[in-house]
C-alpha cells in the first residue's frame, strides 16, 4: 500500500472511531466528563522591563558581617555574643511556649504586675494546647 492510501484509510478509521466514541457518550449518560479549566497560552505584547534593584540596601549591605568574626578576631566572640537584644532571646531558638517559660525564668520577678499575670495565663493556654494538640500527640 502507498503513503497517501493508508493516510486515507487511517484517517477514515480515524473518523468511524471517533463517531463511535461520540455514539457511546450519548446513549450513556454513566461516563461523566472531567474539565480541568480551559488551557489558556500567555500572551506576550512587550518584553517585561527589568526591575530596577538597590544593591546597596542596609540589610544587603550588612549581609554577612559577622561570619569572619572568628577568622579575624582569634575566635574570641561568637557572633551571637554580639547580638543585640533582650538577654531571654539571645541565641535563643525555639517556641514560643519556650521563650515565654525562658522569660520568666530569666525576669519574672522584676517584671511588672499585669505583664507578669498576663505572660502567666499565656504560659498556661499554650501549655494546654501543646499538650492537646502537639506534634507527639
Amino acid at each position: 500500500m502507498d503513503a497517501p492510501r493508508l493516510r486515507r484509510s487511517m484517517s477514515f478509521l480515524g473518523g468511524l472511531l471517533r463517531a463511535r466514541v461520540s455514539l457511546c457518550h450519548s446513549t450513556l449518560q454513566t461516563v461523566r466528563q472531567i474539565s480541568t479549566g480551559v488551557c489558556c497560552q500567555v500572551r506576550m505584547h512587550a518584553i517585561p522591563k527589568l526591575k530596577v534593584v538597590d544593591r546597596w540596601t542596609e540589610k544587603r549591605s550588612m549581609f554577612g558581617v559577622y561570619d569572619n568574626i572568628g577568622i579575624l578576631g582569634d575566635f574570641k566572640a561568637h557572633p551571637k555574643d554580639l547580638i543585640v537584644g533582650p538577654v531571654w532571646l539571645k541565641g535563643f531558638r525555639g517556641n514560643e511556649l519556650q521563650r515565654l517559660i525562658r522569660k520568666k525564668k530569666m525576669v519574672g520577678d522584676r517584671m511588672m504586675t499585669l505583664d507578669r499575670h498576663n505572660m502567666e495565663k499565656r504560659i498556661s493556654f499554650l501549655y494546654k494546647r501543646f499538650n492537646r494538640y502537639g506534634k507527639h500527640r
